[in-house]
């Protein structure tokens, strides 16, 4: 389940209008989903204020140094956007790696990342389709978006599967994105 929310939370970073309620709403609700207190086949809806909050709770226990505010839209059509103030040295420098003179000097400093992904879901996996992601307000794609997952996001996250299915947690038959809420629909 850590690995599930793991990736949600990477493609989905949370807002800081989040209410302690929503918070501990969406606990619980992942909490029943693992420990099996949910029957096979409900419908677990978790609206974007219960996901935002869980996010805001939860990603500084699993994000590096230089993430922070965080921010879900759930746009339907099983897309998501994700937002989040990322400082790359930042980041580098958390895993003690030091980042040349020229890319530092145009790395440094937050800048606002959004990405906007596709989730295709049944049968027990996902796999996660990027279709935007933008630094800064300017679109980052080829050469410019393989180097930065390759050196800020999988170094990070090893076990994020981007274009290839991965595993839901047992229980877990699909995910489906409408808008401001998702629905974690577990197996019959």
């Amino acid at each position: 389940m850590r690995q599930s929310a793991a990736v949600l939370i990477l493609l989905m970073a949370g807002s800081a209008a989040a209410t302690r309620t929503d918070y501990l709403n969406a606990q619980r609700k992942f909490k029943a989903i693992e420990t099996q207190q949910t029957k096979p086949g409900t419908r677990v809806e978790i609206s974007s204020q219960e996901l935002n909050a869980y996010v805001e709770h939860e990603l500084p226990q699993v994000a590096p140094p230089g993430i922070r505010k965080p921010h879900v839209v759930l746009l339907g059509g099983n897309k998501a956007s994700g937002a989040a103030l990322i400082d790359f040295v930042k980041m580098r420098s958390a895993r003690g790696q030091t980042t040349n003179w020229v890319l530092r000097k145009l790395l440094q400093g937050e800048r606002e990342v959004t990405v906007t992904a596709r989730i295709r879901s049944g049968n027990g996996s996902a796999t996660v389709d990027v279709e935007r992601v933008e630094v800064a307000g300017l679109p980052i794609q080829g050469a410019a978006l393989d180097f930065l997952i390759q050196n800020y996001l999988l170094p990070n996250y090893p076990q994020v599967k981007i274009g290839k299915p991965f595993g839901l947690h047992r229980r877990i038959d699909r995910v489906e994105v409408v808008p401001g809420m998702a629905y974690v629909v577990l197996k019959r």
